[in-house]
C-alpha cells in the first residue's frame, strides 16, 4: 500500500499510528513502500478509540500537516471514514465517490486505504465534511484492472 501511495501522490505529511503490534507492522510495510520517512506519531490512545475518539485525536494535528495516515483498527477506523465521507440524506454528486463508499461500507479490509480530501483545518474536521477520493485495497492492487490500481 505505500507504493501506491506514493504512486498516487498520496504521500502524508505526519502519521497517527496505533501502538498495537499489528499497526506497528502494517505501518512498517506501507513505510518501505513509500520510500520515505514521514513523522509518526505512536499514540495508545488509538487502539481501543471509538470514531468520535479518533476524530478528537486527528483534531489536535498541526495545521501546517497537509496529509495524514492513520493506522489504526476495525472497527473504529472505518467507522470513521464512512462518518467523514457520508451524510444522511445527501446524494454524492461523483459516481465513482459514490461507488467507492459503498465499496468502503460493505468491506474495509486490513491494509485498505480511503482517501479523504476536505479543505479546511484539521481541528474543523467533522461528520460528513470530507469527500471520498477514493478507496483501495490490498486485493484492488493484485488484480489488474480494479479500483485504485496505479498506472505504469
Amino acid at each position: 500500500m505505500g507504493r501506491w501511495l506514493r504512486a498516487a501522490d498520496h504521500m502524508p505529511d505526519q502519521v497517527l499510528c496505533s501502538t498495537a503490534r499489528r499497526a506497528r507492522e502494517t505501518w512498517q510495510l506501507a513505510a518501505a513502500g513509500l520510500e520515505a520517512d514521514p513523522p509518526v506519531e505512536f499514540a495508545g490512545g488509538v487502539y481501543e478509540a471509538s470514531a468520535e475518539r479518533l476524530l478528537d485525536l486527528i483534531r489536535r494535528i498541526r495545521p501546517a500537516v497537509a496529509t495524514l495516515l492513520v493506522v489504526g483498527h476495525d472497527p473504529s477506523l472505518p467507522e470513521l471514514a464512512v462518518m467523514l465521507a457520508a451524510f444522511p440524506g445527501r446524494r454524492l454528486s461523483d459516481a465513482a465517490s459514490a461507488a467507492a463508499l459503498e465499496r468502503m461500507r460493505a468491506k474495509f479490509p486490513t491494509a485498505a486505504v480511503a482517501v479523504l480530501e476536505f479543505n479546511a483545518k484539521w481541528d474543523q474536521l467533522a461528520p460528513a465534511a470530507a469527500r471520498l477520493s477514493c478507496f483501495v485495497t490490498p486485493r484492488d492492487l493484485a488484480a489488474p484492472g480494479k479500483p485504485g490500481r496505479p498506472t505504469a
